[in-house]
């Protein structure tokens, strides 16, 4: 132990590069080059996967900390334990909605784990409205990714294992 250990506070402890992902919804997983979005399928927001939900509850993908939260409430920003940031995206095409079909669960600064239920959608009313349901789920910050692993596609329930995303 150093002289000045005490002044370093838990946050400098060493972190664990490897993040576990889980499915944030009930739902059929999907390599993120399958979402209808071509901003989102052709990565240019970052690598990730999407989710045709079962229904609308959306929970946080990883455990970390809630750093935005779209006034629009149809996104959240998360930072993971390990440093990546993500995105959990919900419906495309969904910002013009205004928040409509929407109720996201957390604030700014809030910390989730995989049991964070992070937001709710109202997927009849994001049908109506014409709008596709697939969340989304992209790391923003893909220079800080060292490695991305989707395990899992197909039928899955929330908070199964479905990959893992290491930081440098």
């Amino acid at each position: 132990m150093g002289i000045f250990d005490f002044l370093k506070g838990k946050d400098n402890e060493a972190k664990d590069p490897k993040a576990t992902l889980v499915s944030p919804v009930n739902g059929k997983v999907i390599p993120i080059e399958e979402v209808e979005d071509p901003v989102f399928s052709q990565k240019m927001m970052g690598d990730g996967f999407g989710v045709a939900p079962s229904d609308g509850d959306v929970y946080a993908p990883g455990s970390g900390k809630v750093v935005s939260v779209f006034p629009t409430q149809h996104a959240v920003g998360l930072e993971l334990d390990n440093g990546i940031e993500v995105l959990v995206h919900i419906g495309i095409d969904t910002v013009e909605l205004e928040g409509g079909p929407f109720d996201t669960l957390v604030k700014e600064g809030d910390k989730v784990t995989t049991d964070s239920k992070i937001s709710t959608v109202d997927l009849d009313g994001l049908k109506e409205a014409g709008r596709k349901d697939t969340v989304i789920v992209v790391f923003t910050n893909m220079d800080q990714v060292d490695d991305y692993s989707l395990n899992t596609t197909g039928e899955t329930t929330r908070g199964s294992e479905i990959g893992t995303v290491a930081s440098k």
